[in-house]
């Protein structure tokens, strides 16, 4: 069953990559009244909206900070909440549901997963000379390595870089949504979600 299931999705994932990002328009034919669909080609999205996406999420996170468990068990409303919108109840971690819960709340369907590897796709990821150039932005994520656990299990939002730090908001640190500044160094990894 898991392999009918992951091969209608592999389908589903192909269609969607073949035909891009595409909308359908309702229109009616003159003659005979019946419904006809055409393809309209989507239109990318001008670097100023771009920039003001960017602003939004960082925003939305911003208005989190302060949100803290209730009793330090990955509980309370707002914590719940977040876990929620990736499938999840209370009592895991939610780092990476918060950065999710942050995005969607800005409209973005993506990223929408609570395990922090999974926000960190290889297609998603900065390269180290791109790192180097300054291209990091905010609303970018950015990932912590855990040597004793062998992957990434930390992540949180790049509100602005400062030369060799970042400041972020994060969820889970202290319990509780904060902002940080953090050295570069420290950083594992980065990923773009927005272009």
């Amino acid at each position: 069953m898991h392999y009918l299931f992951f091969g209608v999705l592999s389908v589903a994932v192909l269609a969607i990559a073949r035909f891009g990002n595409r909308t359908i328009v309702e229109r009616k034919a003159d003659a005979n009244h019946l419904t006809s669909y055409t393809a309209v080609s989507y239109i990318k999205p001008s670097i100023a909206s771009h920039q003001a996406l960017r602003q939004r999420i960082v925003d939305i996170a911003l208005n989190e900070i302060g949100v803290k468990e209730a009793t330090g068990n990955s509980d309370g409303q707002r914590v719940e909440e977040y876990l929620v919108y990736t499938g999840l109840g209370k009592g895991y971690a939610w780092c990476a549901a918060f950065v999710s819960w942050c995005y969607g709340q800005a409209g973005l369907s993506v990223p929408r997963n609570a395990w922090s590897p999974a926000l960190f796709p290889m297609s998603r990821r900065y390269i180290g000379q791109q790192t180097k150039q300054g291209s990091i932005r905010p609303a970018d994520l950015f990932a912590i390595y855990s040597q004793q656990r062998g992957r990434i299990n930390h992540v949180g939002i790049i509100r602005k870089l400062e030369g060799k730090w970042i400041l972020t908001i994060e969820g889970n640190v202290e319990d509780q949504v904060l902002s940080k500044r953090r050295p570069l160094a420290t950083i594992y990894t980065f990923s773009n979600w927005l272009d």
